[in-house]
């Protein structure tokens, strides 16, 4: 199913970031979960492990966009949004402070839901009216609501606006970008992962210290983030220790720079808890940073500080995403693959102890996977079905 993700400009977008064209060209959307569900993330209407993908509780095949951490996270074509797993800190945004075993919609509900994204402890989501809501923990002022404080119901962000298009969520810090091309980041600073200049926290939208109004693609990291350009360059920032930036160093950037390898054909990326991984508009998919449980997918547990192909090699991949120490990533025949750590069952090919090296495709098979997600610790893929009124060859 080639090019079943171009907009009808012609122009190869991330599916996640922009409107879903598509969806009427799908039916049979079905959310496959599997890897660790000892907080509900599964969404199975259990605590129970996974090693193997299987459907969530509420069934259904209408699901098109889904987010994992100890929380999940999805939108359906009909533009609900609905949240489980862990909700202690009111993650789920149903006006609780209680887990949820199954899928349940927001406090504020709604079918108008464009695009969500889930954090450690928050979780955020953008409207088709372009406004930002956010919710959960708001330590370090992750939630940009001019405050620390914890909301278990949506609120928008202390800069407002109608204009956002794309957020990304990581441990204690949101980054946005905005319909004008602006990048913004908020929440924990400490290792610059903010990327303006400063190691101190903020409870409200900042811009990056670089400006502009050509930012595409946002993905933050535990203590970092990456983010493409229109111009198709990649830029990293944060801690850099494990290599993480791509920048053939280990130091740590309080502003963003670009990649070590440079280019301006970068066209997604993913970040993990030490790790990040870009496919190009090749497609071909690069990794680089912490390499010890072969999240990198180079055949060995090597660090890398640049940015280097996975052993699987090839010009066709399509969308990639990493959790905390694995990876996952859909080429363009529909096929899902995964590699690194295997504990609990989240690489879904059936082994729940070691790593694996290289890219293995999952226990189910098949080639009709649409997107990937990875949580910490387990992972989520929706699967299309095609309609017969829109044969795609």
């Amino acid at each position: 199913m080639p090019n079943q993700f171009l907009s009808p400009e012609g122009d190869i977008e991330n599916y996640f970031v922009t409107e879903y064209w598509l969806i009427d060209q799908y039916i049979g959307d079905e959310l496959w979960t599997w890897g660790q569900g000892s907080s509900g993330q599964l969404g199975t209407n259990a605590t129970t492990n996974s090693n193997t993908p299987v459907t969530t509780f509420a069934g259904g095949t209408n699901w098109k966009q889904p987010s994992f951490v100890l929380q999940g996270a999805a939108i359906k074509t009909d533009g609900t949004l609905w949240t489980w797993g862990l909700g202690t800190s009111g993650q789920l945004g149903d006006n609780t402070t209680t887990s949820k075993l199954t899928p349940v919609t927001t406090f504020s509900g709604g079918t108008n839901w464009k695009q969500v994204d889930c954090g450690d402890s928050h979780t955020a989501a953008i409207k088709t009216d372009g406004t930002l809501w956010i919710w959960g923990n708001g330590i370090a002022g992750r939630l940009g609501n001019a405050n620390t404080t914890n909301r278990s119901t949506p609120v928008t962000t202390f800069a407002g606006g109608t204009n956002w298009k794309q957020v990304s969520c990581s441990g204690q810090h949101t980054a946005a970008i905005k319909t004008d091309g602006t990048l913004w980041t908020w929440g924990r600073g400490n290792y610059g992962q903010l990327g303006n200049a400063s190691t101190i926290n903020v409870s409200t939208p900042v811009t990056t210290f670089i400006g502009g109004t050509n930012w595409k693609q946002v993905t933050t990291g535990d203590t970092n983030i990456s983010a493409i350009k229109t111009d198709g360059t990649l830029w990293t920032w944060g801690y850099g220790s494990f290599g993480q930036l791509g920048i053939n160093d280990t130091i740590t950037r309080s502003t963003p720079i670009t990649t070590f390898t440079g280019g301006t054909n970068w066209k997604q990326v993913s970040q993990g808890e030490a790790f990040t991984a870009a496919i190009k508009t090749d497609g071909t998919l690069w990794t680089w940073g912490l390499g010890s449980n072969g999240q990198l997918g180079t055949n060995d547990g090597i660090q890398r500080l640049t940015p280097v192909t996975t052993f699987a090699g090839g010009t066709n991949w399509k969308q990639v995403a990493c959790g905390f120490v694995h990876t996952a990533a859909i080429k363009t025949d529909g096929t899902l693959w995964t590699w690194g750590a295997a504990t609990s069952g989240r690489l879904g090919n059936a082994i729940t102890t070691g790593f694996r090296l290289t890219p293995v495709t999952t226990f189910a098979g098949g080639n009709n996977w649409k997107q990937v997600e990875c949580g910490s610790t387990c992972t989520g893929a929706v699967t299309a079905g095609i309609n017969p009124e829109y044969p795609l060859s």
